[in-house]
């Protein structure tokens, strides 16, 4: 179980984690379209899973504020792994969600970061969330009875889109293939089936549900640094997450994220049909 929070510690959270943002923007912009290029290397052998300074230096530099205002929480990082703390709160940052977009030069990566319950070998549920997309100045935040965005319109609050036939649904998925070829053919199922399917947004799909956008995000093969952030804003927003099953997704794996109840329930019939 969490922590009790009062007010002033979710405000103190809520203040800590735009920090967060605010500094692991500071650092992406720094490398983001510069001449030439940034280089990166990458995780895997068998296909290209990039990272580049940038994705270092923006966890390294939200690891030190959290060293300094919240030293008793834990870290559960996609650069520098997990660091236990003793307060039964976790931060989850990805730093850059979407580094092959980033090296392209769009501007649809972003910055995740969730505050999540301990748990143990992976984080528990997050209780508060937050995706920004440092280029546009775009910053969704979701959790402890806030659901906003900010960015160069302003702010404004944050509510996904009402229930609607599967036939006039907007679908987004990171790539085409989605997962395994198993994952990619029920994927493909469910893409005949609504209006319009785009690819290619990582991170700011998910921002898209919860501004009241899209309806529907599908993915597999994600880590819960990909996850944790996305679902408090979405569930903040009135929009549902869970795994293809209908269970849990803050552990990652496949992830159907959804407006409301009623298209999550059709596309999960169709993803498992």
């Amino acid at each position: 179980m969490p922590p009790h929070l009062s007010e002033a510690d979710k405000a103190d959270l809520i203040a800590t984690a735009e920090a967060l943002a605010d500094a692991a923007r500071a650092v992406t912009l720094v490398h983001f379209r510069t001449p030439g290029g940034i280089a990166a290397e990458t995780k895997e052998a068998v296909r290209f899973d990039p990272v580049t300074v940038a994705d270092r230096a923006a966890e390294q530099a939200m690891r030190e504020i959290l060293a300094w205002r919240r030293p008793a929480d834990g870290i559960w990082g996609e650069e520098f792994g997990v660091t236990r703390g003793t307060s039964g709160l976790t931060w989850v940052l990805d730093p850059i969600d979407g580094t092959r977009g980033y090296l392209s030069g769009t501007p649809t990566w972003g910055v995740l970061i969730a505050l999540s319950e301990e748990g143990g070998d992976k984080p528990g549920a997050p209780l508060m969330g937050l995706i920004d997309q440092p280029y546009i100045g775009e910053r969704f935040l979701g959790g402890f009875g806030q659901a906003r965005v900010t960015g160069p319109l302003g702010r404004a609050d944050l509510r996904a889109r009402g229930p609607r036939p599967l036939s006039e649904a907007i679908l987004y998925s990171t790539f085409p293939e989605v997962g395994t070829p198993e994952e990619g053919a029920a994927f493909a199922r469910l893409a005949r089936q609504v209006k319009l399917t785009r690819y290619g947004t990582d991170c700011y799909a998910y921002g898209l549900i919860a501004a009241g956008q899209i309806d529907l995000v599908v993915e597999a093969g994600l880590q819960p640094y990909d996850v944790g952030g996305p679902i408090a804003v979405i569930e903040a927003a009135g929009g549902i997450v869970t795994d293809w099953a209908g269970g849990p997704a803050y552990r990652g794996g496949r992830v159907l994220a959804a407006a409301n109840a009623e298209v999550h329930a059709a596309a999960m019939a169709v993803l498992n049909g």
